[in-house]
């Protein structure tokens, strides 16, 4: 079974609004592992952001959203290389930092 496209757009545009928990994405049958990959990896980003607000004054309340999306991660891509970041106070993952496993078979 797979999510239709506008539903698909939705949750990689916002993955939050259609999924719960980053927990719920990996849980998904909808999904294909690359899919769920670059949701995770927008999550990841967008709760990086948020992160930065927050140390820097913004209003809001501080959550544990990151480090879940980074084991979610993990356990669909196996380790993280966490010293693949970029040099912003972000330290979005690279594109070398997540890679599907099934990417080391080819």
């Amino acid at each position: 079974m797979t999510m239709d496209q506008d539903q698909l757009q939705k949750a990689m545009l916002d993955p939050q609004s259609v999924f719960g928990t980053p927990e719920d994405v990996v849980a998904s049958t909808k999904l294909t592992t690359d899919q769920k990959i670059e949701m995770l990896r927008r999550w990841e980003y967008n709760a990086a952001n948020e992160a930065v607000a927050l140390e820097e004054g913004m209003p809001g309340d501080e959550s544990d959203l990151l480090r879940r999306i980074l084991i979610a991660l993990g356990q669909i891509a196996g380790p993280i290389d966490v010293e693949l970041t970029a040099p912003t106070k972000q330290h979005g993952l690279s594109r070398q930092a997540v890679e599907d496993p099934r990417n080391d078979e080819k």
